[in-house]
């Protein structure tokens, strides 16, 4: 479990997207478009708890963050694109074969507070 609390991170594997992003659950993560503000939507991110970013910025049009698991520190990787008025959200895990949800349930959370802010 220390290894997992530990693991590095490396931004040139997790900052990525897959060419194309709809809304879909998959076994290990989601995937979902929305309208939105990139600006608006990393302030509700950053606001999560043991959430950081990990590679790039509002600026670039592209960030992404790691959320860790309260208990043992698991990382899921979500990547968030402008893409015109709409965002591309991307989130996955890095151990494991399924994350039961967790990550779409997160996406949906911040999803519905950016709406509620609208």
């Amino acid at each position: 479990m220390t290894f997992i609390r530990l693991a590095p991170s490396e931004p040139m594997r997790w900052h990525q997207m897959p060419e194309t992003i709809t809304d879909r659950d998959l076994e290990g993560g989601a995937m979902r478009r929305a309208e939105g503000d990139l600006a608006a939507l990393d302030a509700i991110i950053r606001d999560t708890p043991r959430t950081r970013v990990l590679a790039g910025s509002v600026e670039q049009g592209m960030v992404t963050y790691v959320t860790r698991s309260r208990v043992f520190g698991f990382p899921d990787y979500t990547t968030v694109r402008q893409d015109g008025n709409m965002l591309e959200i991307y989130g996955r895990l890095r151990f494991g074969r399924s994350d039961l949800g967790v990550n779409a349930g997160r996406i949906d959370g911040w999803l519905g507070r950016l709406a509620e802010a609208r």
